[in-house]
């Protein structure tokens, strides 16, 4: 058998159909290389020997001892048995009990007379010490020596104890890993040599043969060392040839234009750049003036700036002579950015216009909704060159779309949008252009290095002055009721002082909204909050018109809505003309509302913390201090309520997105974006593995750039064939 298909060997050749078909079916173990990969998820001690006298109760023991009695004693009017074994060894006395099918075995084993080693964890039933279903091992050596070595290694073994389902026990995993662990011998190391020794790891045969099998503690921890890097630095590796491989495609550098748009903007800017944004801009300056393509991610708290970076960058191609266009994952977005960008620029805004400025260009709008002649004109002010900046949704990536020459591409939100979107965006340029992505989710610089490791990160993590406080409370619905009243109580005042107020639902309440909820109703309730559907938008904002709120301006906003009713909606908050918008998620990102300083957010519990954490964004943009309150029916001593109350601690997104990624752990995270990565991260944490991944990440930088092929590192090569199918090779190909 080669060394290859020696794990690429399909388990029913070896394990037989059933046990392969349980294996394929729920745990996704379909070859030996994919057992050999499932690692136990920890270990018990059988521990050293106990005297019977000393046994310690709720703990796992290894008891030698002789067996006294045993017998089988009938229950539930002879429909059960149970086998009791009484054992001795000369200190005390210790009862053994097998129920059901386990009695079979034992029963004609453990005869009266027999020594063995028994194994298990130390329970009182009846005020008496007892072991239920122990594992043992007959110790019928006649040699005392044998007898003694076999004590030994039977009482000092680690147990593993697999990652397991209700069809499949650890043990019997365990049985299937003794079958192919031979194979492990014939593991392809993918580390170069000189990187092995230079961190002093075991070879990669040994460390799984260690990780399935260890004899102690020591060989555990040296085992996942070992894994834990490879993990990080095969997948560091792929991310740093996909780097690679873009700084090899031409692109065309967009230098500064002394005296050009860009120049003016600045120069009618109310307000200096802060420093973060200052060095942000240095970034992303200086990629644009390379000869290949910009791929950069911008991440930044909620109000930080990244707009106007974004916009400057823009304005940098203009002057260069090429366009850029901002994909937007939402019509109000879309919008609302439009109405931004143009407000900002100005008369520079209208270039070729009456009123125009002469270094102006064009800033255009693009969407599904447009008006058939307001969209045959923006099509063609882009054609032209006309237009050197297009706002708009997902509609910028149809065939029709064509540009002069694209030089820019800034995706907001990166998350919303599918690979093939943006990648679709991008083929429009006549030469692959410049990419900056934007978040205002933070991310913790683990998950930037791994999930968009492709990317050179960006961080903006100071507000800009003249941003107000927000104070974050929890409000108990259901343990407090008065608190609720008193919610609506302080929106009343905020708007009898003259500001705004949104109450965010976490569904709409339409027949649509309804068929959607039963058909993904899945989850296991966290607690009883979560057994009522979840309180809609429509049902709320009638309640609060008729009630709480009655005589203010009540309006409510959602994604069903048709676009033109959406975006008069919003022009008319943004105008001060509503008092309070009850809308769902659709606020999340990007809506600015300086006078807004009131949110409440209904049944918060439904949100993870970094949505929570977007939400709260929208007040506080002006002057006014802002003010969020999160109503939740979740109990008090409940994984939700912990949820909320370390919103309302603290302001800071990046600390916040930590809290997040260790309530969902890596799956979640990785989700989406390891999409197609055959084996997920199985001893690497990405919450916890921080100095490894960018250990990995420094070496794998420097293995790319000495052998960008890996001409020379053919096992290197073979682990990154494992890791990406084609799904995920085509995932990092478009960034």
């Amino acid at each position: 058998m080669d060394r290859v298909s020696a794990f690429d060997e399909p388990l029913k050749k070896l394990l037989g159909g059933a046990t392969a078909k349980v294996m394929a079916e729920h745990l996704d173990l379909h070859t030996v290389g994919d057992l050999l990969h499932h690692y136990p998820r920890r270990y018990e001690e059988r521990g050293r020997l106990t005297a019977l006298t000393e046994l310690p109760l709720d703990e796992h023991v290894t008891v030698v001892a002789q067996v006294a009695d045993a017998r089988i004693m009938m229950f539930n009017n002879g429909r059960g048995k149970r086998l009791e074994v009484t054992l001795t060894d000369g200190s005390g006395r210790l009862q053994l009990v097998f129920f059901g099918h386990g009695v079979h075995k034992p029963h004609k084993e453990l005869l009266p007379g027999r020594r063995a080693m028994f194994a298990g964890k130390v329970s009182v039933f009846n005020r008496k010490m007892q072991l239920a279903h122990p594992t043992y091992q007959l110790l019928d050596a006649n040699d005392e020596d044998e007898a003694t070595e076999a004590v030994d290694a039977f009482a000092g073994q680690l147990l593993p104890i697999y990652p397991a389902c209700k069809q499949l026990d650890s043990w019997r995993i365990a049985k299937a890993v003794d079958t192919v662990l031979p194979s492990a011998r014939e593991a392809v190391d993918p580390l170069p040599p000189a990187l092995r020794e230079g961190r002093g790891f075991v070879p990669l045969p040994e460390a799984l043969l260690r990780i399935h099998r260890p004899h102690t503690k020591a060989d555990v921890a040296a085992a996942r060392d070992r894994l834990r890097w490879d993990e990080a630095f095969v997948l560091q590796v792929a991310l740093a040839r996909r780097r690679y491989a873009d700084t090899q495609l031409p692109a065309v550098a967009r230098r500064s234009v002394p005296g050009g748009l860009l120049d003016a903007f600045d120069a009618k800017l109310p307000f200096t750049l802060t420093e973060g944004q200052q060095k942000v801009t240095g970034e992303v300056f200086g990629d644009l003036a390379t000869e290949h393509p910009m791929h950069r991610l911008l991440q930044g708290e909620v109000g930080s700036g990244k707009t106007l970076v974004a916009l400057r960058a823009m304005l940098r191609v203009v002057d260069a002579g090429g366009q850029a266009a901002m994909l937007a994952p939402t019509e109000v977005l879309a919008q609302q950015h439009h109405r931004s960008i143009t407000e900002m620029m100005g008369e520079l805004a209208e270039g070729g216009m009456l009123g125009g400025s002469d270094l102006g260009t064009k800033v255009v709008l693009l969407t599904g909704s447009m008006g058939t002649a307001a969209r045959r004109q923006a099509l063609l002010d882009l054609v032209t060159g006309e237009a050197g900046i297009v706002i708009g949704t997902h509609a910028l990536i149809e065939d029709k779309v064509q540009f002069h020459d694209l030089g820019l591409v800034v995706v907001d939100e990166q998350h919303r949008f599918g690979v093939e979107q943006r990648d679709a965006l991008r083929s429009k340029g006549k030469q692959p252009p410049h990419l900056l992505v934007m978040t205002a989710t933070p991310i913790p610089r683990t998950v930037a290095m791994t999930v968009f490791g492709d990317l050179e990160t960006s961080v903006l993590d100071q507000l800009p002055s003249g941003r107000s406080p927000i104070a974050t409370h929890v409000v108990p619905a259901k343990d407090k009721p008065h608190f609720l009243s008193r919610a609506w109580e302080r929106v009343r005042e905020e708007v009898e002082s003259g500001h705004q107020a949104y109450v965010v639902c976490p569904r709409i309440g339409d027949d649509a909204d309804e068929a959607g909820k039963k058909k993904g109703k899945k989850n296991a309730p966290e607690d009883d909050a979560e057994k009522r559907p979840p309180l809609a938008v429509l049902d709320i904002a009638e309640q609060l018109a008729k009630g709480p709120l009655a005589g203010l301006r009540v309006e409510v906003l959602h994604g069903r809505m048709p676009p033109d009713d959406k975006d008069d909606v919003m022009r008319r908050f943004a105008a001060g003309q509503v008092d309070a918008l009850v809308a769902t998620t659709v606020i999340e990102v990007g809506v600015n509302v300086p006078n807004a300083t009131a949110m409440v957010i209904m049944d918060a519990d439904r949100f993870g913390v970094s949505q929570l954490h977007q939400l709260r964004g929208r007040v506080g943009r002006g002057s006014a201090p802002g003010l969020c309150l999160l109503v939740s029916e979740a109990h008090e001593a409940s994984p939700a309520r912990a949820r909320l109350s370390a919103v309302a601690a603290t302001l800071d997104g990046f600390e916040l997105s930590r809290i997040d990624l260790e309530q969902r752990r890596e799956g979640d995270v990785l989700g989406q974006a390891q999409s197609g990565v055959r084996s997920s991260l199985r001893v690497l944490s990405v919450i916890d593995d921080e100095e490894v991944i960018a250990a990995a990440r420094e070496e794998a930088v420097r293995v790319v750039a000495d052998d960008p092929g890996l001409e020379r590192l053919p096992e290197l090569r073979t682990a990154l064939d494992a890791l990406l199918d084609k799904d995920r090779e085509e995932y990092l190909d478009k960034g």
